[in-house]
């Protein structure tokens, strides 16, 4: 009985030195928000980011995965995306183009997606519904300021409710980060400006896509007059967008829009990236302050593919690589609000992307066919969500088959392992 007792003990005592659930070891830290760049480990438990150090014991932890030579960031958030999924509205964002989330987001480091005006404010309560609180992946939402969001390019030139977007925001604030203008077509600023007043009532930033680009209401006054601080201007790198003058150098509009505050985002699309803007922007050191997909059915397949592709684009344009973890994670939580997310911080949320920054000749496209070759690409490798594995590209921390019990997999219930006649 004494022999009992001391096993026991022994056993508990060994469990509470276990005070991690999960450490990742040897990888190098990305952390934007805590300036930390170089190798250390992270520990996880309960969820949380339990600790950060040089050196962990892996004795304290559960499990321990090795992630040498790879580099472990702040799970990825893409505050452009279409993922009201909902079959039966052909060609549509909010519809067939759409792309189920948990089926896309942990494979490419993205444990936060935003939702970029699927939904308007007569739908947001049924993309809400279907989507958003059914998904594994983080989902958050901009209101389209027209009610049916974009069903179609019709339904987003009218039916424009700044209050009603208020009140949902109210409402639903622990899921809507901010308001959407996209696709208007007229000459005026009815869109934008609706979209405007909505974010200010509500208290929250707006995005525009400004569509079609018109004389009556150029660029320049978009971003010089009409957006706010802490507004965000999508697209920024789309052909029409007037970027470098004759002598060779950015706009100084530009860095006037930034100096006063205006969010500028890649939102790569299916026809909103051109290298021609983007090559010559980012080697003269302005660099976008996110990056984000416009992730779709069409851009899923064509030019842009995924978050770590989009941010291996600017990354080979000169942007550094911290810079464009910082746009992909800390910056972007920023952004919409959420100071929780896009940081390892011990008590954080255990949001985690392990990347491989694969060194070699890679050939990148542009939303129209335009190439060019880098030198570097990034590949999502492992994905923690609230501290679980949800994507494990290489079986990190597998354990050999032939170690193993004979029976493991049979997990009682109907699954018997029942041998064959005469063996």
């Amino acid at each position: 009985m004494h022999r009992f007792a001391l096993l026991c003990f022994s056993s508990l005592a060994a469990l509470q030195a276990q005070q991690h659930d999960l450490v990742l070891k040897g990888g190098h830290v990305i952390d934007p928000r805590n300036n930390i760049d170089g190798r250390m480990d992270v520990a996880v438990r309960g969820g949380k980011i339990s600790a950060v150090a040089a050196t962990i014991d892996a004795s304290t932890a559960r499990q321990t995965i090795d992630v040498a030579g790879l580099y472990v960031t702040p799970g990825l958030v893409d505050i452009h995306v279409h993922v009201y999924y909902t079959p039966g509205n052909p060609g549509a964002w909010a519809g067939d183009s759409s792309v189920q989330p948990d089926a896309f987001s942990f494979r490419t480091g993205v444990t936060t997606m935003v939702d970029a005006g699927s939904s308007g404010w007569r739908n947001f309560e049924d993309f809400r519904h279907r989507v958003i609180d059914r998904a594994h992946t983080r989902v958050l939402a901009l209101i389209n300021i027209a009610g049916w969001g974009m069903i179609t390019d019709v339904t987003e030139q009218k039916d424009f409710n700044p209050k009603e977007i208020a009140r949902l925001a109210a409402k639903h604030k622990d899921v809507v980060v901010g308001v959407k203008s996209a696709h208007y077509r007229a000459p005026d600023w009815l869109s934008v400006d609706g979209a405007v007043e909505a974010g200010r009532l509500a208290n929250i930033p707006i995005m525009v896509d400004f569509g079609y680009f018109l004389p009556q209401r150029p660029y320049y006054e978009l971003v010089g007059k009409h957006l706010r601080p802490g507004d965000i201007s999508t697209h920024m790198f789309r052909g029409p967008v007037p970027w470098i003058g004759k002598d060779g150098k950015v706009y100084p509009y530009l860095y006037e829009a930034r100096k006063r505050g205006v969010i500028f985002d890649v939102g790569h699309g299916g026809g909103s990236f051109v290298m021609r803007n983007a090559v010559p922007t980012i080697a003269q050191g302005f660099y976008p302050d996110t990056i984000s997909t416009d992730l779709h059915t069409g851009s899923m397949n064509a030019g842009m593919q995924d978050m770590p592709t989009t941010m291996s684009k600017v990354l080979c344009m000169g942007m550094p690589l911290k810079e464009v973890i910082r746009a992909s994670t800390w910056k972007a939580a920023q952004v919409i609000q959420r100071p929780e997310l896009g940081h390892l911080s011990v008590g954080a949320v255990a949001d985690v992307a392990v990347l491989n920054v694969l060194n070699g000749n890679f050939g990148y496209i542009d939303a129209f066919g335009a190439g060019f070759e880098g030198k570097q690409r990034l590949r999502a490798e492992l994905t923690l969500k609230d501290g679980k594995v949800v994507w494990n590209w290489n079986g990190r921390g597998g354990q050999d088959y032939r170690k193993l019990p004979g029976d493991y997999g049979a997990r009682g219930g109907f699954d018997h392992i029942i041998p064959p006649p005469g063996r």
